[in-house]
This record gives structure tokens, C-alpha cells and sequence, in this order.
């Protein structure tokens, strides 16, 4: 007959448990199952030894893009706003009385809404161009002196 099948129940000699006894209660026990454990930020020390130049300018690139599409969105909104608020008619009525000569001066001919969009684009495409530039020479020359002193040290933590 196999163990325990009598149905003696564990008062039967040679019975053992079948669930273990808890341990004894220590001191402090009862606050620390209560309480989770505290997790102390782990921190990682890290050197950036080398940048990819490829990869700097590439996000140079993207960013300077970005960066000039605004520039121009926002000469275009503040040309509109200017324009509307009667500030060039002003201006030009302003030279006019200036003028003693009596000429046909129009101030909008070198100001005009075309001219002011087409000089920012161009200066956007110039301010792509050097950005690009720039930010990857920074990565040569960051490569450079990392290989001299031996980079950047970081210390991150997850807090």
C-alpha cells in the first residue's frame, strides 16, 4: 500500500509533511515582506571613445533641413503679418515725403514678397550646406582629440 493511501492522515507513524513549516519569524521580518525591497539606481560609467562622421552628418543634414524650412515659413508669416499691419505703405510714404527730388521711389520693388521668400531660400540653402559641413568637421576633429585624451566620460543611472 502506497504512503498515505490508509487515510491515517499525518498522526500516522512515519508520516512526514507534505508542505514545508514556515520559517521562524525573524526581527524586522514582518516590515520587510510588507515593504518591496528599495532598488538602488544602477550606474554605468561609459566613454564616447569615437563619432561616426557618416552618421553626424546625416543628422546634420535632416536638422539643417528642418531648420531652414522654418526659417523661410517664418519670413513668409512675418512678411504677411508686417504687410498687413500697413507697416511697408507707411514706411514708403515715409520716404516719399523724405524725398525733395519728387521721384517714382517704390519701396516694395527691392522689398517685395518674392524677393524676401527667394533671399531665404537661399540663405536656408547656404545654412544647409555649411551645417552639414561644419557639424561633420566637428566629427573629424572630435575623433581626433578623443584618440589623444581618450574621449568623453558619461555616468548614466536609471532613476
Amino acid at each position: 500500500m502506497p504512503r498515505g493511501a490508509s487515510g491515517g492522515g499525518p498522526a500516522q507513524r512515519g508520516a512526514r509533511p507534505t508542505a514545508p513549516r514556515p520559517a521562524a519569524p525573524t526581527k524586522g521580518s514582518a516590515r520587510a515582506a510588507t515593504r518591496p525591497p528599495r532598488a538602488t539606481p544602477r550606474r554605468v560609467r561609459l566613454t564616447l571613445s569615437r563619432v561616426d562622421p557618416w552618421s553626424v552628418m546625416l543628422n546634420a543634414f535632416l536638422l539643417s533641413v528642418a531648420i531652414a524650412l522654418a526659417m523661410v515659413v517664418v519670413v513668409a508669416v512675418l512678411w504677411i503679418v508686417l504687410a498687413g499691419m500697413g507697416v511697408f505703405d507707411n514706411l514708403n510714404g515715409v520716404l516719399r515725403t523724405l524725398d525733395r527730388k519728387g521721384s517714382s521711389f517704390n519701396l516694395m520693388d527691392y522689398i517685395g514678397f518674392g524677393r524676401v521668400i527667394s533671399l531665404s531660400v537661399v540663405i536656408g540653402f547656404i545654412d544647409i550646406i555649411l551645417m552639414t559641413a561644419l557639424a561633420t568637421l566637428g566629427a573629424f576633429l572630435y575623433n581626433i582629440c578623443s584618440s589623444l585624451v581618450g574621449g568623453i566620460r558619461l555616468t548614466l543611472s536609471d532613476d
